[in-house]
């Protein structure tokens, strides 16, 4: 973080100053929430949260190194002195006031480009193939793993300095006007929408509230900026109407794009599911064979490409930091291969039907050419509202659609998804249902087999991330090869 004083903060934050003889004195240079990763110098933000607060571990933080507080009451140390803090009413509205200050500082300093990055899936995937192009051309900041919110954005800009040259922010929405909040606050330059899905669609009130929440990144985007768009999306296509940018368009349909896309042509997979493509800026191509695990990915790659672009970055210097470079944040598409040979594919973190679908696609794609047995562990997808008996029921019909030769559903809110695999025509063999994740344990510990490719995927509150570790962590003990039959 840039030095800020604790006269500056209180300023800034309209806060009241307390137990400090010397505001001026008092210099903060970095900021976090956790107390655990002070450091000297540091500004501790004693945020109130669901399960703990933030308050109770003032003393800690203190005596971690920082020096000051951000609060919303005034506290003692065990002598009863005052804790130095500046105490204001909205400890995460401070927060944003603040960020939104060392934004405009930054870009006083120095010429700093702000992405803002937005959609239904893929944001972190973007975010980090967009950071591994962008930290070659000058210092980049991007989010911690999935660090989108109304906390999460201004601890990301806490993270930069005067001479940061990018700064990559990931804005991710619980209601209308949380994009706008965070576009404000950060100003972007640039825009990236990448898709419309079926996420949160209970607590929006349906897709077309969707687009319209993440349509407010590209209404908040100035003339002198550019919006990136995916022309695959029909609304996110319709968005360009709303925007006062010139608008960059990519796609993964080469034939039928719009002049001067970024797109992709050629798309294959190989046999370990890395995507193979011809990247293509306009009549200008690039070989590429990415790291990164899945078919869905190829938007992932194109919108990171296309953003790259519009920073300024050469088409060519582009493709060669795609080339080879796998997922940055944990449970996307993470892939271990046992010492047993049963592999592992952990994309667990998030889920909706749409990236259901398509990690299951993948899955399929991958064991089909090899005739190694495809294992789907799923769970639940929440946040769908009235819709999550129909999805589930959906994609129970797509696993077996696909021919998924084994799918094991985890948890309660997922049983429509094992029910409609019934219905579909899977007649117990090939899907099994358990209540919790203790059982599915139990169950891969007896079932997995040499050979296998098992895929977890599940909201990340439903906890098969964790499972998946730990399943991805086995299989150095004896091999039983003659379990492929199971009861499942």
């Amino acid at each position: 973080m840039i030095e800020l004083s604790a006269a500056e903060i209180a300023e800034i934050t309209t806060g009241r100053l307390v137990g400090i003889d010397d505001p001026q004195a008092v210099i903060a240079s970095a900021a976090d929430t956790d107390s655990r990763a002070m450091e000297p110098g540091a500004l501790f933000i004693a945020k109130p949260g669901e399960t703990t607060d933030g308050h109770l571990f003032i003393d800690a933080a203190l005596a971690a190194g920082a020096v000051l507080v951000l609060a919303e009451r005034e506290t003692t140390d065990p002598h009863g002195r005052t804790h130095p803090a500046v105490i204001v009413d909205d400890v995460v509205a401070a927060m944003g006031r603040l960020a939104a200050e060392i934004v405009r500082r930054i870009r006083a300093h120095s010429p700093t480009t702000v992405i803002g990055i937005t959609g239904s899936a893929g944001k972190t995937t973007t975010k980090d193939l967009l950071k591994g192009i962008l930290e070659e051309e000058g210092p980049t900041v991007a989010p911690q793993g999935s660090y989108n919110g109304e906390v999460g954005v201004p601890l990301t800009v806490f993270t930069a300095s005067l001479d940061t040259r990018h700064l990559v922010v990931e804005m991710g929405a619980d209601g209308p006007g949380n994009i706008r909040y965070l576009a404000q606050m950060v100003r972007p330059d640039i825009g990236v929408v990448l898709m419309v899905g079926s996420a949160h669609a209970g607590k929006f009130g349906g897709a077309d509230r969707i687009a319209e929440v993440k349509q407010e990144l590209v209404e908040e985007v100035g003339p002198e900026g550019t919006v990136v768009l995916n022309d695959d999306d029909a609304q996110v296509r319709r968005m360009a109407d709303a925007s006062s940018a010139p608008v960059t368009w990519f796609s993964s349909d080469s034939m039928d794009a719009l002049p001067g896309a970024v797109t992709a042509r050629d798309v294959r997979l190989d046999e370990e599911g890395h995507p193979h493509l011809t990247l293509a800026f306009g009549e200008e191509v690039h070989e590429l064979a990415s790291g990164l695990t899945g078919v869905h990915h190829v938007t992932n790659i194109l919108a990171a490409a296309a953003a790259a672009r519009a920073a300024g970055v050469a088409p060519a210097s582009i493709a060669a930091r795609l080339e080879g470079r796998g997922p940055g944040s944990r449970w996307r598409m993470e892939r271990t291969e046992r010492p047993d040979g049963v592999t592992v594919i952990n994309d667990a973190y998030n889920a909706n039907p749409e990236s259901m679908r398509e990690a299951l696609r993948t899955l399929a794609m991958i064991t089909r050419p090899t005739g190694r047995r495809s294992v789907a562990v799923l769970g639940a997808m929440l946040e769908l509202g009235e819709e999550a008996i129909i999805r589930h029921t959906q994609l129970g019909e797509t696993v077996v659609r696909l021919n998924i030769d084994r799918t094991l559903v985890v948890g309660e809110e997922a049983y429509p998804l094992y029910r409609g695999a019934v219905a579909e025509g899977s007649w117990g063999s090939e899907v099994h249902w358990v209540a919790t994740v203790e059982e599915a344990e139990a169950h891969l510990d007896q079932e997995l087999s040499a050979g296998d490719v098992v895929l977890f995927k599940s909201s990340n509150s439903a906890g098969l991330r964790l499972l998946g570790d730990r399943i991805a962590a086995k299989g150095s003990a004896d091999v039983d090869g003659g379990k492929a039959g199971g009861s499942w």
